[in-house]
């Protein structure tokens, strides 16, 4: 059978020639070894796998399909170098999700560089008390504490003038975290992942304002309207929330940046009284995010509306705000955002297709070789 798949139909006819194409990576395995697809978008298949996505190898492909007009790829240096060289003629055009996530990020940098001001605001009656954590917090504090005397410890060195890769010799941390010590990312006490909870804190808040404390009642009431989560999960924010009241803890005393950051955008005109409080103690700390967040609001705006005209007044506003690194990155590959903001093309197809491959190849653990791999995708279409 594997010799069948791999001999393909030999009756059928080629496809036509791609005009429009989207590429991305996947991984081989995740953090090591990468290669790269390539999605027709206008006849939405794929029709190549490359082995790696080494510039080489895809400047080989696109010099093979001259044909080739429009590019849609993500933001990674690698790829726009390979058809800048290689396919001239052919229109770059940005991933839209991409641009999203990488403004997200960066007004979550900008959150983090900020957290020790924030802290300081968030917790006026004094330093975080360690007796009153639970005991997941308290592991987070203790680390946060390891951190704090390694960040003092780079920070002196810097003082000194010691360039960053002794420092990183010395202390045994790598380059790129020293950077964001330098930069200030790296002072979040308690870092925090999504939750199932998220989406369901505006009807947890309203449930518990309304008087009903015990975490398994709020569980039934929430799995009523739709709630997946386990019980587990309601019961530990129910028992947070009775600790942090009857200790008399200030809202957002013990918040991650992740969690600032959202309150900050995405909660911001739904979410509850406590967070609108939480938002005004920010905003009048650290007026700079609030900037930052107009900016962020503005290219949300822009890229939604698809004009293109706003992107240059964008560009001038966001330059000196705490997203200025991300706005320099734009305007580096302007030509690509332009054509990202007015083009009918997207990568979208393409994410499709690499979660469809992840699928084959775990189908295939042991035996996914790229030949194999490519004759499955396709055959699949």
């Amino acid at each position: 059978m594997l010799r069948v798949l791999r001999r393909g139909d030999p009756t059928a006819e080629p496809p036509p020639p791609a005009r429009v194409i989207g590429i991305d990576d996947f991984a081989w395995r995740r953090g090591h070894d990468y290669g790269s697809i390539i999605v027709d978008l206008e006849r939405r298949q794929v029709i190549d796998l490359l082995p790696d996505r080494q510039r080489e190898t895809v400047i080989a492909w696109l010099q093979e399909n001259q044909q080739v007009e429009v590019i849609c790829r993500d933001r990674g240096a690698g790829y726009i170098a390979a058809a800048t060289e290689a396919a001239p003629q052919a229109r770059q055009v940005a991933d839209r999700w991409h641009l999203f996530e990488n403004a997200s990020a960066a007004f979550l940098a900008a959150v983090r560089s900020e957290m020790p001001c924030l802290r300081r605001a968030l917790a006026p009656s004094g330093p975080i008390d360690p007796e009153t954590l639970t005991r997941a917090e308290r592991l987070q504090w203790d680390g946060a504490q390891v951190r704090e005397a390694l960040n003092r410890q780079i920070l002196e060195l810097a003082e000194q003038g010691m360039p960053i890769k002794r420092m990183a010799r010395m202390t045994g941390v790598s380059r790129q975290t020293i950077r964001k010590v330098l930069r200030g990312q790296r002072h979040d006490t308690f870092r925090s992942r999504g939750s199932s909870l998220d989406a369901w804190s505006l009807a947890l808040e309203a449930e518990w304002n309304a008087g009903c404390r015990v975490g398994a009642e709020l569980w039934r009431r929430l799995k009523a309207s739709g709630f997946a989560g386990s019980l587990r999960v309601v019961s530990e924010w129910a028992t947070r929330r009775r600790r942090d009241e009857k200790l008399g803890h200030t809202a957002g005393s013990s918040l991650s940046a992740r969690t600032i950051a959202r309150s900050l955008t995405t909660e911001r005109e739904t979410g509850s009284a406590q967070t609108a409080m939480i938002n005004a103690v920010i905003e009048t700390a650290v007026p700079a995010l609030v900037v930052a967040r107009d900016v962020l609001d503005r290219f949300h705006a822009m890229m939604r509306s698809r004009d293109e005209a706003r992107l240059d007044p964008w560009l001038v506003k966001a330059a000196n705000t705490k997203l200025a690194a991300f706005a320099a990155g734009v305007e580096v590959d302007k030509d690509a955002v332009t054509a990202a903001i007015s083009s009918p093309w997207s990568s979208g197809h393409v994410e499709g297709n690499v979660n469809r491959l992840k699928s084959i190849k775990r189908q295939m653990y042991g035996r996914a070789k790229i030949d194999l791999l490519k004759a499955r995708i396709m055959a699949d279409a």
